[in-house]
């Protein structure tokens, strides 16, 4: 005759409940995390770094030559009649580059936009080939860059002429890499390939599918690149100078040797305005897109 089971006792209730296995997505914090007074000691002494350059060229611009004292003439005479004539060509050069910045976003969203889209969706093999090639242009120096366009642009001048704006198409290249990354960070955080198939099911076409659903999705990295593109661009020299075209930069060197303090004003604004710019993309990253309320 078999033995009776004796019953099992319930566990007791001051037992610690086992620990639950973190989730292989949640992030795990290594080392302590900075207080925000070493926070705001880090930013603030970068910020001084950044700020020492910047306030040594405000304070040239009121400099009245080697007299030593100050003045604002140099601010005011921007703004007469005969300056207008004086830095005709710096004017013309903004023109140029506010040009070239404009075309150069074109490029981008018309050419390197659909392309990612397209290869997301249906080429996810040449993901990383797309990627490789459009870091190479951050890993190869601007002077390299011109000795191999320069073949090319000799067949440009050919056929679309000698004009600015032609470089847009060497800087369509040098933006590549920034544009990419912002692009591609927006690609990853939403549903492509569910967005277009179901716009698809409904009937709309690949055009329809990219204008009307994909592009207001992307509209955050869309901007980021567009911005990016433009701060490269209104900062970039090299190229334009051994191309012999005429922007910014070119134009701002030309003046300094005749009028420091005048390049020096300009250069302040073309920096202020790449500061916005990166701001405006900053607060692009950070920001997240509000829920619907169902």
């Amino acid at each position: 005759m078999a033995a009776p089971l004796s019953p099992v006792e319930p566990a007791p209730a001051s037992a610690p409940a086992e620990r639950r296995p973190k989730s292989a997505n949640q992030a795990v914090r290594i080392g302590a995390e900075p207080s925000t007074v070493a926070r705001r000691l880090i930013l603030g002494i970068i910020g001084g770094i950044f700020l020492i350059p910047v306030i040594a060229m405000i304070e040239f611009t009121f400099r009245n030559g080697l007299a030593g004292d100050y003045t604002t003439s140099h601010w005011t005479g921007l703004f007469t009649e005969d300056s207008a004539r004086t830095y005709r060509g710096l004017y013309q050069a903004i023109e140029n580059s506010l040009v070239l910045a404009a075309v150069t976003v074109a490029i981008v969203l018309v050419l390197l936009l659909p392309t990612m889209v397209l290869v997301h969706m249906q080429f996810p093999r040449l993901k990383r080939t797309l990627e490789f090639i459009c870091i190479i242009p951050i890993t190869v120096p601007a002077i390299v860059l011109v000795v191999g366009l320069a073949p090319v642009y000799s067949v440009v001048v050919q056929v679309l002429g000698g004009s600015t704006w032609t470089l847009a198409f060497a800087y369509g290249i040098t933006v590549l890499p920034y544009a990419y990354r912002a692009i591609q960070g927006n690609l990853d955080a939403i549903p492509v390939k569910t967005l277009s198939e179901a716009a698809s099911t409904l009937g709309a076409g690949w055009l329809t599918v990219l204008w009307t659903i994909l592009l207001p999705n992307l509209r955050r990295g869309v901007l980021a690149a567009s911005f990016i593109s433009i701060a490269v661009v209104l900062g970039e020299f090299t190229i334009a100078s051994l191309l012999n075209r005429r922007n910014l930069q070119t134009a701002l060197l030309q003046v300094s040797q005749s009028d420091p303090w005048v390049a020096v004003i300009f250069a302040l604004a073309a920096l202020a305005l790449a500061f916005i710019l990166l701001l405006i993309i900053g607060r692009l990253g950070s920001a997240t897109p509000s829920r619907r309320k169902s």
